[in-house]
């Protein structure tokens, strides 16, 4: 059968064309035993032990690649680590492409390679997947739907139930730098120090865990980074957050371009990064931790949890001048389609 250089109708029909794209494109990428059944579901091996935590995401970023990454990347990372920050070890990922009729078979090829390393990366398998093909003008190239399965280690309970005043707030490394990325891209700013942070947080977890520290909760600060993340949190904890300005860590070009665009850097998403919430007076072996880890060697302390008081903002920032100043959430409409 001749190569196509752009997916048709037929490659979702179910009949050659598909089972070619699966066989001779996704099949040698995400090789695993349970995938190359080709059954309509995965029949996993014996479930290692601990509570089982389910996660599904969709992913319809523009653009489709960008510095640091790619369609593919993100979903897998970002399957990861909504597993790793409940406190799951991720185990197995299932992956469907709906395509569009038109988009370019090597478009389609870099994003399932891309998908399949980051896969490697966390050390987890993509065990089932699909694809259907829509026709042109009723899709934008390519959107990608996960479903993520993990397992919380028995007597590890993190949650924002066990978040708590006196608490503080850590971050695993510098705030904003995928949502500027594509904010920058879509704008024609894209310079070479500006970088998606996408990454597989689980070794980072895994490491932070493992040194003892007393961890509340962890969260991703994706979609509305770290102040849609801090606000819901306060809410559902029943506390206040406090920042602190000065230790809030930015990137010069992250900044630079939220100053430009009119956006708040801590409004900006992140997708290699993790809040996390330690009990207080243990941040510096918490810190530590994750310091020694390459995805945490940024890490630093960035806030407090205090009790709620009457009149005053669930999230506020504590400024260089030691003013307290109120951080309300966004509207929503800021930074559409990052993930």
């Amino acid at each position: 059968m001749r190569p196509f250089d752009r997916i048709l109708m037929g490659h979702g029909a179910g009949g050659r064309l598909t089972r070619s794209l699966v066989k001779d494109l996704f099949l040698p990428l995400f090789s695993n035993p349970a995938l190359e059944v080709l059954s309509d579901a995965a029949v996993l091996p014996a479930w290692p032990g601990g509570r089982p935590a389910l996660t599904t995401d969709a992913f319809v970023v523009e653009p489709l690649e960008f510095p640091g990454g790619d369609l593919g990347r993100l979903a897998v990372c970002g399957t990861v680590n909504d597993l790793s920050v409940s406190g799951a070890r991720p185990l197995w990922l299932t992956l469907a492409l709906v395509l569009e009729e038109g988009a370019e078979m090597n478009l389609v090829r870099r994003c399932a390679e891309s998908a399949a390393e980051a896969a490697r990366e966390a050390g987890v398998q993509i065990v089932a997947g699909d694809t259907k093909v829509v026709p042109k003008g009723r899709g934008d190239r390519i959107y990608a739907v996960t479903a993520g399965l993990g397992s919380v280690p028995a007597g590890r309970d993190w949650g924002d139930h066990r978040v708590a005043a006196g608490d503080a707030l850590l971050v695993t490394g510098p705030v904003g730098d995928h949502g500027a990325t594509i904010m920058a891209c879509r704008h024609g700013m894209a310079g070479e120090a500006l970088r998606s942070d996408v990454a597989p947080l689980n070794g980072l977890v895994e490491a932070l865990a493992a040194s003892g520290a007393p961890v509340r909760a962890l969260h991703d600060p994706t979609r509305g980074g770290v102040l849609v993340t801090c606000h819901e949190v306060a809410e559902r904890a029943g506390v206040r957050i406090v920042l602190d300005e000065e230790a809030l860590p930015v990137r010069g070009e992250v900044r630079a371009v939220c100053d430009l665009l009119g956006l708040h850097p801590l409004s900006s998403p992140c997708e290699g990064r993790a809040l996390v919430f330690v009990e207080g007076g243990c941040e510096e072996s918490a810190l530590s931790a994750l310091r020694s880890h390459p995805f945490g060697a940024g890490a630093a302390r960035i806030g407090r949890v205090e009790a709620v008081r009457t009149g005053a903002s669930p999230v506020a920032v504590r400024t260089v001048s030691g003013e307290e100043r109120p951080l309300d959430l966004l509207s929503g409409a800021e930074l559409p389609r990052i993930c």
